[in-house]
């Protein structure tokens, strides 16, 4: 880049050249992501308008130069669609600039003039720093102009600028792990604004992404009714450890609440020890008979609520198919599945040989089973070999770090925000570059 830091004001009608030196089109305007809390926003990309007055959004990993005259683009594709804005998306220019906004130190109400934004080690461009003016004294004499940081001003996150319908509608664009950062992030009222106002299945995906502090905190806030119907809706071996967390009262008030077919997995968790293949395991693994084809062991793991972990094989196992089965027989790996004819049955398929796991056993072996055998998945067996659920590797990660693992998590990035310029995708915003596309 030629410029470290640039005020987006003086953009506004730039011209945009491809890398062979024609001309694209003309800079509007700048995307940036708003955040939950007071951390510089990450700019997205340039609203482009093209010669034919369409306006694309152009990603900044496609920037490679922004002198005082022109923006040039790198080699490669840019999305031709018409620009949309997207809930948690900010306008620099159109939206960013006259709004009024508040000095942390002083208080003092100050308008937003220009912006910033300059390149961070990741190559990541942020908006840094803003130019403010103080309101005008009298008639006639300008507000004093004076560039501060983003954080030294409030009322520019997306919980000033949005109220709870409008942070549904960016969480909607999100995954429950980055929700469940964003809501940590947000002040207790607006927080539990939202806990009311999410519906049961996605409270429980994101439930399962929290903090055990924040768990007891909002499992709390909400009537048992209700905390009895997302547990209903978490995985059951999430659903346990929560409840483990909580007095053993209130925990078995929960579950009296919940159906029996429910409860009973949850039941069933609650004696094993949380550090053991019993306490660690899913109860719900993919299991098929003897006679199920390969084209119904692929139709069971396409099914998208099966975690990745969970769809990497299928169980095979005499009738019930239900945990606890009847006889284990053994697992076939999804690989497997795929290079077999649709109408094979799973019962020629079967790895007998894999090793399985007792529910008793202790972490440091189920840690030393996954990085022997090369296993995101391993099914646990009783004495009786029946099939009593599977442990996932991201369960096994869980346990091995340390308790407030995902609290240094938010720490060091408040909004869950793990994409690279590199990456063709913005997880604040939900934009990839799409299939109408022509080369740069």
């Amino acid at each position: 880049m030629a410029t470290d830091r640039i005020f987006v004001a003086r953009l506004v009608g730039l011209a945009v050249f491809g890398p062979d030196g024609e001309r694209v089109g003309k800079v509007r305007d700048l995307i940036a992501t708003l955040r939950v809390d007071a951390t510089p926003p990450r700019v997205l990309g340039m609203v482009v308008e093209l010669v034919t007055r369409r306006r694309i959004f152009v990603p900044m990993l496609r920037v490679t130069t922004i002198d005082p005259g022109a923006v040039t683009l790198a080699t490669g594709s840019v999305s031709l669609r018409k620009f949309v804005q997207r809930p948690n998306e900010t306008a620099l220019i159109g939206e960013l600039l006259d709004a009024h906004v508040q000095l942390v130190d002083s208080g003092t109400e100050v308008m937003v003039v220009d912006a910033a934004i300059e390149q961070v080690r990741s190559r990541d461009w942020i908006v840094g720093r803003l130019a403010v003016r103080t309101r005008r004294h009298g008639l006639t004499r300008r507000g004093q102009v004076q560039v501060v940081a983003w954080g030294d001003v409030t009322g520019l996150t997306l919980s000033d600028r949005q109220g709870t319908a409008g942070l549904l509608s960016v969480f909607d664009t999100m995954r429950p792990a980055d929700v469940a950062t964003a809501l940590a992030a947000l002040p207790e009222k607006r927080r539990l604004e939202v806990i009311d106002s999410l519906d049961d299945e996605r409270l429980a995906d994101v439930f399962e992404e929290m903090a055990e502090a924040d768990q007891r905190t909002l499992i709390s806030h909400l009537d048992v009714e209700r905390a009895a119907d997302v547990l209903e809706a978490m995985s059951p071996d999430d659903a346990a450890d929560l409840l483990a967390e909580l007095p053993d009262a209130d925990a078995q008030a929960l579950l009296g609440l919940m159906e029996p077919d429910e409860s009973a997995p949850l039941r069933r968790l609650l004696t094993y020890s949380s550090n053991t293949a019993g306490g660690l395991m899913t109860p719900e693994p993919v299991v098929l008979a003897p006679d199920a084809t390969v084209a119904e062991a692929l139709a069971r793991v396409r099914n998208p609520d099966i975690p990745p972990a969970l769809a990497s094989m299928v169980f095979v196992c005499r009738p019930p198919t239900g945990t606890p089965t009847g006889r284990y027989l053994g697992c076939v790996h999804i690989q497997r599945l795929l290079r077999e004819a649709p109408f094979e049955l799973v019962a020629g398929l079967v790895d007998s040989a894999l090793a399985t796991l007792h529910p008793d056993a202790p972490l440091g072996e189920i840690t030393r089973y996954f990085a022997a055998y090369n296993l995101v998945a391993g099914p646990v067996i009783d004495a009786e070999e029946h099939l009593l659920g599977a442990v996932t590797v991201d369960d096994v990660l869980d346990h091995l770090l340390p308790p407030d693992w995902r609290d240094r998590l938010n720490d060091s990035d408040p909004n869950g925000n793990g994409a690279h310029e590199d990456d063709d995708t913005y997880p604040e915003s939900g934009r990839t570059e799409d299939s109408e596309v022509a080369d740069a």
